[in-house]
Formats: C-alpha cells, structure tokens, sequence
C-alpha cells in the first residue's frame, strides 16, 4: 500500500477524533448550561412566590442568557412583569416566547391571559382559540374556560357560557369555570342554575366572600330565605372586611332585615 496514502488517513483520523472530543466538549456544556437556565427558573418562581421580586428577575435573566430557547423562563418572566405591573415588558417576553416556539398551545394560552388583563379581548379569544383547537393540548379545558372568563368582561354572555360549559364537558369539575358560570348565571337570572354550580363549586372548594356572595344572590332571588340568611350570616362571619360584607349590609338595609 502507497505509504503517503497510509498517513493521509492517519492523519484524517487524528483530526476526525479531535473533532469527536471537540463536540463532545461542547454537547456537555450546552447540556450544563440548559440544567442551570432550568434551575434558575424554578429559583426564580420560587422568589416570586415570596415576594422577592427583584432576586427573581435577576435569576431568569440569568436562565434566559444560560439558554436563550427556554420558554419558561420567557413565559415566567413575563408574569413577573405583570406582577410588577410592566405589562409592555411582559407582552415582549410572550412575543419572544412565540418567536422560539410559535405552535405552542400552552404559551398562546398564557399569552392570551395577558392579552385579556389588558382588555384586548378580541385577540385574547384568537389566542385561546389557537390553544383550545390544537389536537395536541391536553389542557385545552382551560383555554376554554380562560375564553369564557374573558368574554364575560365584555358582556358577551352566550359566548361566555358557550365556552365554559365546554371547558366543563371536559373537566367537570373545574373550580374558575364553575364559578363563572354561577355567576354568569345570576347576571342572565337563571337563579337555579346559579344554585346548582355554586354547590357544585362548594363541593369541592373552601366557600370565599365571593363565592358565597353569589351562593346569597341566587338564594335571595329564588326566595329561600333560611339559605339566603345562612350565607349572608356566613359571610359577616367570615368575612367582615370584605367588599361581599358591604353588600350583604346594602342588601339588609333594603330587605329591612335586623338580624340575620
């Protein structure tokens, strides 16, 4: 065999295995540093659950440098600045998110939860509508259910409850859309429908003021007024600080009522 053909590949096979060292080097640390981006987001949720803002933005700064295709920490970041009220910043973060992975139905879902505080409620519905027709999200009750909600802020009832009993075909015994929709169904005066959600709701929930404040409204307008007492006397009970004790103190002047 030609001797200058033998040390070609010699010398090919050097390189090649350098290469292969080389790579392996580099798969290492964008795999170390993907871990770290994953870890500071979970320090950062962490922080922001404790109020530690500033410590918190810092550490998904950090995990959105380590890795820069890491939605969590884009879609975690942009409710940090909805906590903080900087709610350009939060959209551009949710923009960035989309640019990374724009078929995402959980991050159109979040990114239309932002697009509804804001009262866009029109591109709010487009972006849970991406979610909710997407075969693969798992989750879509709660982008039917988050639909809902959103266009009961507009008034757009039937709509709203269109959404939400889909949302509860799906998951039964979801707590926000059955709340909405013992809501929704005092403000359209299905008194009795109201009643059966809100129990539903109680099922499976600790009562709120505000929940109890619709469980007050439904009871006093169907005319059961051992309920409708019983509720009102557990909210002044529970909770008298509360905007619900305030009603429930309008409703007793203008139902003449001295003791509950």
């Amino acid at each position: 065999m030609n001797i200058r053909f033998i040390l070609i590949l010699v010398t090919v096979f050097i390189l090649s295995s350098c290469g292969g060292q080389k790579n392996a080097k580099e798969d290492k640390v964008e795999s170390d540093l993907k871990q770290a981006s994953k870890t500071n987001v979970q320090l950062g949720v962490g922080y922001i659950r404790r109020g530690q803002y500033e410590v918190a933005k810092a550490k998904l700064e950090k995990a959105i440098e380590q890795d820069e295709k890491n939605i969590d920490a884009y879609t975690t970041m942009a409710f940090l600045m909805m906590q903080l009220n900087e709610m350009e910043k939060a959209e551009g973060y949710y923009l960035d998110a989309l640019d990374i992975k724009g078929n995402d139905p959980e991050l159109h879902n979040s990114y239309g939860t932002y697009l509804c505080r804001v009262r866009r409620i029109g591109d709010a519905v487009d972006q849970f509508k991406l979610a909710y027709t997407n075969p693969f999200y798992k989750s879509a009750y709660l982008a039917y259910a988050n639909a809902g909600n959103c266009l009961m802020q507009e008034g757009r009832n039937a709509e709203a409850e269109k959404h939400l009993r889909k949302a509860l075909k799906l998951q039964p015994e979801l707590s926000s859309a059955l709340i909405s929709m013992a809501e929704l169904s005092v403000k359209t005066k299905k008194y009795l429908s109201a009643r059966a959600y809100i129990q539903r709701y109680h099922a499976i929930n600790k009562p709120s003021a505000e929940s109890l404040w619709v469980q007050v409204q439904a009871e006093r307008a169907l005319g059961a007024k051992e309920h409708y007492h019983k509720y009102a006397r557990a909210i002044l009970d529970d909770f008298p600080d509360s905007e619900q004790a305030r009603l429930v103190g309008e409703l007793a002047r203008r139902d003449r009522i001295k003791n509950w």
